[in-house]
Formats: C-alpha cells, sequence, structure tokens
C-alpha cells in the first residue's frame, strides 16, 4: 500500500503542481493581497500591521483585545499604563521599565505582562524606512481561566515577575499572523478571532511563562489577590485610598497586601495610585485640552503646587511645560 501511494504521488506531480497553482491563486484574491509560500511569518506579521497602521501610535482594530503599534521614529522614554498583555513586536525594538528594572525586546523576544502596570516605555529602534511594528494582545481573564480548568494542572507556589520577556516562539509568531491576518477578510473575525485568541492564551500557558499565568488566574494566589487590588484602585483612583477596603476587596490583610504589592508591581498601592492619577492628568491635558489647576482636581488633587511637584517628579517638567513639549513630538513618542 504504501509502495502504491508513493508511485500515485510520482505520477500526480503534475496534476498537483496544477493544484497548487489554482490554490495559490484562489487564496491571493480572497485576502487581497500577495502571499509568498514559506515567507517568514515575522516579516508577514510586520506587513498585516503595517498595512493596517495609518500614520504613527496606537491604533485600535475590529477585534477589541488587539491593538497595532507604529512609530516611524525612536521615541522618548513615556510612562503609561500598561494592560495585562502579551506584546508582539514584528519590526524594530523597545525597552520598558519599572523601577530599576528594565527589559528589551524585539522581534527576537516577546514581552508578557501579567497585571496592570504603570511602565515607562521607549521605543529605541524606528526609522521611516524601517519603522516599528507592534501587535498588542490583550490577555482576557475569563479565557484564561476557562482554558486551565480544562488543563487541571497544579499552579506552583512560588512568587513570580510579571512582566518578563521571552525568545519568540514560531507557533505563537504564526497564531499572531494568523489572528492579525484576520483583518485582511472582517467577515471572518466575529467566527475566527475567538478561536485564535484561544490558541495564544494555551500557547502562552504551555510555554515557559506558564507558571505566571496560571497564578493570575488562580483564586488564592498572591498574584490573583494583587492583580484585584489594582482593579479596586483603578475604578477609584481619583478619591483618597483606603488600605483596608483595597485590602477586604483582595482578600488580604493590609499587611500582607502592602508587602506583596510592593514585591509584585515594585511600588506601593500608594505609588500606584499617584501614576494612575498623574497619567490621567496628563492625557486631560494634551487630549481634552485641560488647564493643569483642572487636571489635577479631576483626578484628586486638592493642592495645585503638590499636583505640579509630584507632576514634574514623574515627566521631568511642570504640567504647561510638558504638555507644550508633548504638542510638538509625534504621537507614537506620546502613546508607545
Amino acid at each position: 500500500m504504501v509502495h502504491l501511494c508513493q508511485a500515485g504521488v510520482a505520477r500526480s506531480s503534475k496534476g498537483f503542481a496544477r493544484f497548487a497553482r489554482t490554490s495559490l491563486a484562489r487564496l491571493r484574491k480572497l485576502t487581497g493581497h500577495e502571499m509568498t509560500i514559506g515567507m517568514d511569518r515575522t516579516t508577514e506579521l510586520a506587513a498585516v500591521i503595517d498595512r493596517h497602521v495609518t500614520g504613527t501610535g496606537i491604533c485600535t482594530t475590529a477585534m477589541p483585545h488587539v491593538s497595532l503599534i507604529r512609530a516611524d521614529q525612536p521615541s522618548t522614554p513615556t510612562p503609561a499604563v500598561y494592560e495585562a498583555s502579551l506584546c508582539l513586536i514584528a519590526q524594530g525594538s523597545k525597552r520598558v521599565s519599572i523601577g530599576d528594572h528594565s527589559v528589551v525586546y524585539d522581534a527576537a523576544h516577546y514581552l508578557l505582562v501579567s497585571v496592570d502596570l504603570p511602565l515607562v516605555g521607549h521605543v529605541i529602534d524606528a526609522s521611516p524606512d524601517r519603522p516599528y511594528l507592534c501587535c498588542k494582545i490583550d490577555i482576557d481573564p475569563s479565557m484564561l481561566s476557562d482554558l486551565m480548568a480544562a488543563e487541571g494542572e497544579a499552579v506552583p507556589h512560588t512568587d513570580l515577575p510579571v512582566l518578563a520577556i521571552y525568545p519568540s516562539d514560531p507557533d505563537l509568531i504564526d497564531a499572531a499572523c494568523r489572528l492579525v491576518g484576520l483583518l485582511d477578510r472582517p467577515e471572518t473575525i466575529r467566527a475566527l478571532a475567538p478561536l485564535i485568541e484561544r490558541e495564544i492564551l494555551y500557547r502562552l500557558l504551555t510555554g515557559p511563562h506558564g507558571p505566571m499565568l496560571r497564578h493570575l488566574a488562580t483564586a488564592g494566589s498572591h498574584l490573583n489577590q494583587i492583580s484585584r487590588a489594582i482593579a479596586a484602585i483603578r475604578r477609584r483612583f481619583d478619591a483618597p485610598i483606603r488600605i483596608d477596603e483595597v485590602a477586604a476587596e483582595a482578600g488580604m490583610s493590609a499587611s500582607s497586601l502592602h508587602a506583596h504589592f510592593k514585591a509584585i508591581t515594585r511600588m506601593t498601592p500608594l505609588e500606584y495610585q499617584k501614576q494612575l492619577r498623574l497619567q490621567e492628568a496628563r492625557r486631560l491635558m494634551l487630549v481634552g485640552g485641560a488647564t493643569a489647576g483642572n487636571a489635577g482636581f479631576a483626578v484628586g488633587y486638592e493642592s495645585p503646587s503638590q499636583f505640579s511637584r509630584e507632576y514634574r517628579r514623574l515627566f521631568g517638567a511642570p504640567p504647561r511645560q510638558d504638555i507644550e513639549r508633548l504638542q510638538g513630538v509625534p504621537s507614537a513618542s506620546i502613546a508607545l
């Protein structure tokens, strides 16, 4: 039987070649763009991102969990809140920092953030001819929990980093490329996007970063508790923080909250809230045209001088000077 099949393949090689050419032509017609057999998937991912991002900065897509990012030049170090997500760079490189901890990632490495963190991002390799191109895929907690329940693996009882880079995995890049590629065929997004997102989460769970994500989705783990504390602080960031209430929502004592919050985020709950307030005030001034006084008041500051002092400490300049500077630079330097 084996020999008969091999002979049949040999005799039908010309027919297969005709079939392959016809199939590729149909595929090109369906996708609306040229594809090369054997094309490097990272290069293909870069091409798809480039097709769907106009200008520079962060571009939302028809898929709620997927954002595309482009920069045509290196950016200044810019504080921003990074939500729990997978960041895959298809071209260029970037540095992100939290406190004194810094990592650099590129097309050969991806970034995984397991809880919402105020980070400082800095695109370090980008040009008009070879722009920085990145795909950000938000982690869906409910989908993550479903996958964990299906697998049923135990969660290790150790504290793990919440910000880490890993060598790019070909299967992960392939799945991301297929996910972003759905933007070329919008009619397929509703049916296929959730399936590919689930595949991506599965590959993350079964990779070297699996323990980190298992901690995030496991009730009672320190990472899960701190994630709940972060959600509570973000909901009421403009109000005075009450540690006992935040600790109760997280299911921890106040002392345990302080210890594990700082161990995981490298800042205290109050410092975390302060970063949220200042970044939102910056957005209100830059995008909404608010004055420094109004922006500070809107995010919970009662003292204009305290607001200005803490703003300068984080962003390197007083509010008005910082906003004037930002208004003269590309949006990519602000949003990334």
